[in-house]
This record gives structure tokens, sequence and C-alpha cells, in this order.
């Protein structure tokens, strides 16, 4: 098991207004993965990721970054984290160059004129290091924000709804570089409604509701979990009522009775669809087409919000 670099234990908070934004929230961030934290807006996911960062202090329960307690110790566990924030804030005057750099002059780092232009052209704004800020596109105040987060060498890089709003070639392009940078040994923490980013990217994902974690695991084996299949036969002839003989098969009729549905987990079991071939044989039901579907993350993220689990 890899050590964690970040560990969330007992936090909640509640604002003065009286709305509990975190409940009793465990968690355990792996050195070195991807971590995607789902949820539909208003669960909690930005509120978890202000208090790690130190922008909102938490009612109670505690957080370390590194083994640092980000209260006893807020400098440095704060110094181990880049932030990406969702706002697109920057200052219109500033160029690239000089905001990155300033940015990791916050930190009491000394200059390195080395790394700011690493991160300048692994982010393609290198050309422009000299532009002011209010002429760059949006996808390029975008990465211009994480070049700021990553201005001070973190070894934790929060992106909070990295892709909102932006183009497809865009996304793809910050999938690459997340991807890059998590090579390179910084721990990703993602949190997103996109949930074919998650796919994508994830190595493991958290789902947050109504201020609590209601899963944590890999994501291969919340798919292997949580995902089924459906095999749906449209029938020759409509059928009035499942033949009793193939009860046992969990049958599903629709369609006024012209298709049935069979749903069945995709962990690597039997399936029992040669069975239950036989068996319609057997029971003088015909079909004349059949079809699989599979349930995607997000069918598996919309039924456990629902569940509330």
């Amino acid at each position: 098991m890899t050590a964690s670099i970040i560990s969330v234990a007992k936090l909640s908070k509640t604002y003065a207004t009286g709305f509990r934004a975190l409940a009793d929230v465990d968690l355990e961030i792996r050195r070195g993965e991807i971590f995607a934290l789902l949820g539909p807006n208003g669960a909690g996911k930005t509120t978890l990721i202000s208090i790690v960062c130190g922008i909102v202090n938490a009612t109670s329960g505690s957080v370390r970054v590194g083994g640092h307690d980000i209260v006893a110790d807020y400098r440095a566990a704060r110094s181990m984290i880049g932030l990406v924030p969702q706002e697109l804030t920057t200052d219109a005057f500033e160029t690239p160059w000089g905001a990155v750099s300033f940015s990791r002059g916050l930190f009491g780092k000394s200059a390195n004129p080395a790394h700011i232009e690493k991160v300048l052209k692994d982010l393609s704004l290198w050309d422009r290091r000299d532009s002011r800020i209010m002429t760059l596109s949006g996808g390029m105040k975008r990465r211009l924000l994480i070049a700021k987060a990553l201005s001070h060498e973190p070894q934790v890089l929060f992106l909070d709804e990295p892709t909102a709003g932006v183009d497809v070639e865009l996304r793809r392009d910050m999938w690459n570089l997340v991807r890059a940078l998590r090579d390179g040994g910084v721990t990703i923490i993602l949190t997103t409604h996109y949930i074919d980013e998650a796919e994508e990217m994830a190595d493991r994902i958290g789902v947050i509701s109504k201020g609590e974690i209601i899963l944590v695991d890999d994501k291969a084996e919340l798919m292997r979990k949580l995902g089924r299949k459906q095999l749906t036969l449209q029938l020759q002839e409509p059928l009035a009522a499942i033949p009793p003989s193939l009860a046992q098969h969990k049958l599903e009729l629709g369609n006024g009775g012209a298709e049935l549905t069979y749903t069945y987990e995709t962990g690597g079991e039997p399936t029992g669809i040669a069975s239950l071939l036989d068996e319609l044989d057997r029971a003088g039901v015909r079909f004349r087409d059949l079809s699989t579907t599979q349930s995607s993350l997000e069918d598996i993220f919309v039924s456990l919000v629902r569940e509330g689990r």
C-alpha cells in the first residue's frame, strides 16, 4: 500500500448560517495518484479542497499534508500544495512570466528562472511570456492558473473543476498535462462533475454527496463491482408474461411484451447467458435480435447519489 500524502480525519464544516457543508469526512490520498472527487454541485467538493488548502477553517477534525498538520504547521503544509481554482482570476496587466515568478515568491522560494521557463514551456505559454495577461485567450488563462500553482514546485496539485467551460481540444491537452505531472511524482486531486474526466484520468474515485464521502474505490474496481451489463432480446412474438420456467433469471418484460431484458454483473463470474438462451429455446421463446449495453461510470454515479449510500 502506497503511503498517504494527505490524511483527512473526522472533518466537518458548519457555516454560520447553520448549513453543514461537510460531515465527518475521512479520506486518505495516496502519494503519486490521480484522485477524482465526484459529486453534484453543492456536495461539498470545493469546501473540502478549501479546508485542505487553508482557505477555509474546519469546524472540527484534522488534515495532515505530508505529515504536517494544516493548522499547527500551516506554512510547511501549504508549501506542499498547488491549487488551481475554478475562477479565472489573474492580474490583467501582469505578464505570464511576472505572474508565475510572483507566485513562487509568495511561498518564500528563491528565484529559479529555469523552473519558471520549464513550467511556461510545458504549458505552451513560453511564446507569450511577456504578453499582458488581458491579451491571452481563455484557454491560455486557464493554463496560466496551472503554471502559477506549479510555480513553487508543489508535491500535491488540486484542480477544482479544471475544464469547466473549456473546449474539448483543450480538455484533452490538460488531461495529457495532468498525466505528465503525475508521472513526474505530483499527486493530483481533481474535482469534477464531468464523469468522462474521472473515467479517463483517475486512479481512484471518491463520491461525495451532501457533505459525506459515500464511496472511495479504485476506478477499475468500482467499474467491476458496480458495472452491469444488460442483454436485451427483441422477441419474434410478444409475451403476455414471463414463463415460470425462466423465473430464476430475473428477467424483465418491456416494450409491450416485445422485449426481454436480462441484467448481469461484469465482474468475471459466469454470466448465465448460455443457460438462459437454452431455457428460452426450451420454453419456445424465439427472438429475432439481441443487444448488450454496459453501465458507464455515469450510471454508477447517478445511482450512488440517488441511494445516498
